[in-house]
């Protein structure tokens, strides 16, 4: 007689998430809970209740949880980038500028300074944390990013949505620079600089320059094929055959890691010219929500591990210093750096502040970390991805309570707004 051995257990278990996955955007609809939050909680508890699951320790796995976030980021990266819908351009975009030109730097300089004057972390540590924490995340924040690709007429000038998705689109990559140079440090010591010129000339001038020209090559390339006679004859869009979305990210980025570029920064730019290649195709929707699916799936395991890898003491080494450097990058750095790249500018006050306030950290904190201790020597390893791990929980808690009430404020100001015009759309030049 066959005995139950309790096998089929993790297939329940994938199970239950891939249904509430699809489930809980729905479900919670208006309420001040967010998804990523849900699931925090589902490891915790999961993890602390039943103590025979392994521990998600990212410390003991570390090549897994590098290439599951990374896995994770570049989808959401194609995500993001197929959603936007305005065109590039020098003043379209000067809100995301502002931000990567001006907040991204000074948020950085800020945490390098609390990590090394306050928490006692090496130069390498210290600037691996504000390298890590620099980029606001596409995968998290989906309650105040761009939902989907729109034609440019049926789309409202929503500056928030539109600054916050482009910003973390392009940010993800940009901190890349900053990673290699943490991990020169730590091989080299904090007093040498023999790494300083090969890191201006490869980590910075050519990975650069890399990933934004296979990233528009490949754009290019793709978008011909999509919306050509050959695909109108293969009938992608009829077929709805979204899954060469995944062709598309992997394309980008493993020619773009291949030539030593940045694959980050050439799957978004990738997405951005797949777009530009032909807006009002119905096949961005198809691609889009494709892609969604498997970003929200690959969400939910990224996100119960961390809530399990919290449980199994992530955070052991996590005191009251932390606490309070976390809170005040959430609280004060982020929100005050925002708003001074802001300003002046073609945002009100709301915009700004909301802006400035989202900043929300999460799946790529997590990769930067893998990818820089399995690269270089960091003897603080524990305390990084302590302290990580305690600003991506806080930002979970306090942008996930906050996103949905605010944006659904500012929504319905711009509804009014809207409709004192008379023709349905916020206008595009008055700020709120």
């Amino acid at each position: 007689m066959l005995e139950f051995d309790g096998s089929g257990a993790p297939f329940a278990v994938v199970g239950v998430a891939m249904l509430a996955a699809a489930l809980l955007p729905r479900v919670l609809g208006r309420l001040p809970v967010s998804m990523p939050m849900v699931f925090l909680a589902a490891g915790l508890l999961g993890f602390a209740l039943l103590p025979d699951l392994p521990a998600p320790d990212p410390m003991e796995h570390a090549e897994l949880a590098l290439h599951l976030t990374e896995v994770c980021v570049i989808i959401s990266l194609m995500g993001a980038g197929l959603a936007l819908n305005r065109r590039v351009s020098w003043r379209g975009w000067s809100s995301t500028w502002r931000l990567l030109a001006i907040t991204m730097p000074l948020s950085m300089l800020a945490v390098g300074v609390l990590g090394w004057a306050v928490l006692g972390l090496g130069a390498a540590a210290a600037l691996l944390l504000a390298a890590a924490l620099a980029p606001t995340d596409p995968v998290l924040a989906t309650e105040v990013q761009v939902s989907e690709p729109v034609t440019e007429a049926e789309a409202a000038d929503d500056e928030i949505r539109f600054s916050l998705t482009s910003e973390a689109g392009l940010n993800d990559g940009l901190a890349f620079p900053f990673t290699y140079a943490a991990i020169a440090v730590s091989l080299a010591g904090a007093g040498s600089l023999e790494w300083l010129g090969s890191w201006f000339l490869v980590d910075v001038g050519w990975r650069l320059a890399v990933g934004v020209t296979v990233g528009l090559l490949a754009g290019w390339a793709l978008g011909r094929l999509f919306f050509s006679s050959i695909a109108e004859r293969l009938e992608l869009a009829e077929r709805a055959e979204g899954f060469v979305a995944l062709a598309a990210t992997f394309l980008a980025y493993g020619v773009a890691e291949l030539a030593e570029g940045y694959g980050f920064v050439a799957v978004f730019v990738c997405a951005c010219a797949i777009r530009a290649a032909e807006r009002t195709h119905q096949y961005h929707g198809v691609l889009h929500n494709f892609v969604e699916q498997v970003e929200r799936l690959l969400t939910v395991v990224v996100i119960v591990l961390l809530g399990g890898a919290v449980a199994r003491g992530l955070l052991a080494s996590v005191g009251w210093l932390e606490i309070l450097v976390a809170a005040a990058f959430l609280l004060v750095i982020r929100p005050v750096t925002g708003w001074a790249a802001l300003t002046p500018g073609k945002t009100g006050p709301r915009e700004r502040a909301v802006i400035s306030f989202f900043g929300v950290r999460g799946v790529g904190s997590l990769f930067y970390v893998a990818f820089a201790l399995t690269h270089g020597e960091f003897p603080e390893e524990e305390r990084i991805w302590g302290i990580v791990g305690l600003v991506i929980v806080g930002s979970i808690l306090i942008h996930g309570v906050a996103a949905t009430p605010v944006m659904a404020l500012i929504d319905e100001k711009r509804a009014r707004r809207a409709d004192r015009r008379g023709d349905g759309h916020a206008p595009e030049t008055v700020p709120v």
